[in-house]
């Protein structure tokens, strides 16, 4: 049977599509099919929540869907149907529990004109629909003890209504009244944890964009990055002066549009280093600045729109524009993630439901399951490319997300300048310039010891320190770290060639290889090597598939080795055939407790009707995870026809057999290939 689950809010703004992210994020990794449902919402065919909840986990848009709006709602009120409301919730509700294990179900917000009605209307309809009920209960601008008095209520109301109450959550808490308010709180009828979120500011400011939306701003200059948080609104009406006095970083700026000695004075903060970056500014009045000041102001790091409204109500529209978790692509989700998985135990808030286990594992899960192993057990991590913006991005929704503990080389002034020009936020990350760092002597020195039979000596070894690369891959060797990331603006040959020089590869591993783990629609295989060695021999294949088979156990795959060839079994002979056939016997000589099977072709590897034709008595044949590719050529032409002509993912190169946990990225790569690669880190540092 269908397990429904419905988020209610407490009371206004209470925070609960926070809850619901998380909610959605746990349960995808532990239920095999999810679904989303929003009863009442404003736009019933564009709502952005179900949007978000729809491109976040993939879901099809028969299983996340919208009811009625809020004016059919009030209507059907209003004219005493309140029964079809209930009905056609129940319809649609029905329509997707069809097709899913478990459906999350999210009131409404309760900002109507009479919010009584309309938690009455969450409870009943929590209760046609058969879902346990998760209250939302907020503690914004609520001492202690008034929260534990609305948690009480709550309970009471539901009580009354015959709910059956799941959870209770405190949300938007002040970070320093937790503690507080966890010892104010009474236990409930189940005795039952209540778990207590704080106020996230990265999902309480608005972006830009939301700004500009909520306005109706037209953009006339500036960078199109409207994912900038507004820490601040800054209305200039005072001298250049006495304003970039009082200029914070991230502040929308708000000044009429004949100010050119503010615009000019704003955007000369933004280039120089000890001024701080907006994050936007709106030109107001309708005014247009002096034809003169457009050319600059199209270079501008932050966008710049115009208002026709004065100043003053410009300044009161803004400061009445909502944020919304779903406003931004990752920004806000990622910061909501980050805070549930540090305040919610998912084991034993899912403990309290019977959710079937998955039974087949999607791209999208097992990167969802990535992030989450990754933060088990916390690592730290140095990303030597700091001047990449991608990077930086990354790093910001990886700190977001409290993945792991970040450090990011290069210097620091420049670093610090292209994060406020892209808006992106460093907090909570170390930045190191390896020029300018206490490490470097230390690291100059041991470099020199370990190279002194290449006749290395201090002062060349204090050069070579200085590159980023040789500086992290120090750092990881001498455990400052636990792991490095690099190769979105270097070669391959730059990220291990360190790695080779001193960390050296692990013990019983004669070679440096890589693996691709290619995301299936219902499965990942492993493939190896697609990305370092061009033509391993016969050792060297046995090495490769020994290490492809760890990283396979390491990231959930049961390893079972085909080891490719252009023929099957015994059928054809040659030297390539007859080198995959040596290199079996070696791996079945090390490793006996590991399933392997060569030569074999692709096809017998993985068609079980195939296999049965080929080689019957195979363990591997028709059911292979892990496919060892005879040479570079072949491997890494496979693994890009599989990803384009599939639409697999393919999330790698994952390098093995080094002795410490480093890894390369494509210099194509995106900020999501990135942060997937850090979080593989991460996991790897663990074992």
């Amino acid at each position: 049977m269908t397990q429904g689950i419905y988020v209610s809010a407490a009371m206004p703004g209470s925070g609960k599509s926070l809850i619901t992210l998380g909610l959605a994020d746990a349960l995808h990794r532990r239920a095999d099919r999810i679904g989303f449902f929003r009863p009442i919402v404003d736009d019933a065919d564009a709502d952005p929540m179900v949007a978000m909840v729809a491109r976040r986990f993939d879901l099809a848009p028969s299983v996340c869907r919208a009811g009625l709006t809020a004016s059919e709602a009030r209507g059907l009120l209003a004219s005493g149907q309140r029964e079809e409301i209930d009905a056609r919730c129940v319809a649609i509700y029905s329509e997707i529990a069809r097709e899913v294990d478990v459906v999350i179900v999210e009131g409404t917000d309760l900002t109507g004109q009479d919010a009584a009605v309309e938690f009455d209307l969450n409870a009943r309809l929590a209760n046609d629909l058969g879902c346990a009920v998760i209250a939302v209960v907020s503690a914004k601008g609520r001492s202690a003890a008034e929260t534990a008095d609305a948690v009480d209520v709550t309970r009471k109301e539901l009580a009354a209504a015959n709910c059956s109450l799941l959870a209770m959550m405190v949300n938007r808490a002040d970070a320093e009244q937790l503690d507080s308010i966890a010892q104010a709180l009474r236990p409930g009828a189940s005795g039952k944890q209540v778990y207590i979120l704080p106020e996230i500011a990265e999902i309480a400011q608005p972006t830009v964009g939301e700004v500009a939306s909520a306005l109706g701003l037209r953009q006339i200059a500036g960078s199109s990055e409207r994912e900038r948080d507004v820490e601040s609104i800054k209305v200039a009406a005072m001298s250049v002066g006495n304003f970039l006095h009082l200029l914070d970083p991230g502040a929308l700026v708000i000044v009429p549009g004949d100010r050119a000695d503010i615009i000019i004075a704003t955007l000369a903060s933004s280039f120089s280093p000890e001024f701080p970056v907006p994050s936007g500014m709106i030109l107001s009045g309708g005014l247009a600045p002096d034809a003169h000041i457009y050319p600059l102001l199209a270079g501008a790091p932050f966008p710049v729109f115009d208002s026709p409204e004065d100043t003053y109500h410009t300044a009161r529209r803004v400061s009445e524009v909502r944020s919304e978790i779903w406003s931004s692509q990752n920004r806000k989700a990622a910061a909501a993630l980050g805070v549930w998985s540090k305040r919610v135990d998912e084991t034993e808030l899912l403990e309290r439901l019977e959710i079937p286990r998955p039974v087949k594992m999607t791209p999208l899960r097992f990167l969802h399951e990535l992030i989450e192993r990754a933060r088990q057990e916390r690592k730290h991590i140095v990303l030597p490319e700091g001047q990449d913006p991608r990077i930086l991005r990354a790093a910001e929704i990886l700190r977001r997300r409290d993945v792991c503990d970040l450090t990011i080389l290069g210097p620091e002034g420049q670093i610090r300048e292209l994060a406020a020009s892209h808006g992106v936020d460093l907090r909570g990350i170390t930045l190191i310039d390896p020029a300018d760092s206490e490490l470097l002597e230390d690291f100059a020195a041991e470099y020199a010891r370990l190279r002194a039979h290449k006749g290395m000596d201090l002062s060349r070894a204090r050069e070579i320190m200085l590159e980023a690369s040789y500086f992290g891959t120090m750092m990881v060797q001498l455990g400052v770290v636990d792991g490095m990331v690099s190769g979105a603006a270097h070669t391959t040959a730059n990220t291990i060639r360190p790695a080779l020089e001193f960390v050296k590869t692990a013990d019983g591993v004669k070679i440096v290889s890589s693996v691709f783990l290619m995301l299936l629609p219902d499965r990942v295989l492993v493939y190896g090597d697609c990305a370092v060695n061009p033509e391993p021999n016969e050792e060297q294949l046995a090495d490769i598939a020994i290490a492809s088979a760890q990283t396979a156990t390491q990231f959930g795959v049961e390893p079972r080795i085909a080891m490719l060839s252009y023929s099957t079994g015994e059928s054809g002979t040659g030297a390539a055939v007859d080198e995959v056939r040596r290199a079996t016997e070696m791996v079945r000589a090390r490793r006996p407790d590991l399933a392997v099977e060569g030569p074999i072709q692709y096809d017998a590897a993985v068609d079980a009707s195939i296999a049965a034709s080929k080689l019957p008595s195979s363990q591997v044949a028709g059911q292979a995870t892990v496919f060892i590719f005879p040479d570079l050529n072949t491997g890494n032409n496979t693994y890009k026809a599989v990803q384009q002509s599939s639409g697999a993912v393919a999330v790698g190169p994952v390098l093995q057999g080094l002795r410490k946990a480093i890894n390369d990225l494509s210099r194509g790569c995106t900020v999501e290939d990135i942060a997937n690669t850090v979080a593989i880190t991460a996991i790897q540092a663990q074992e």
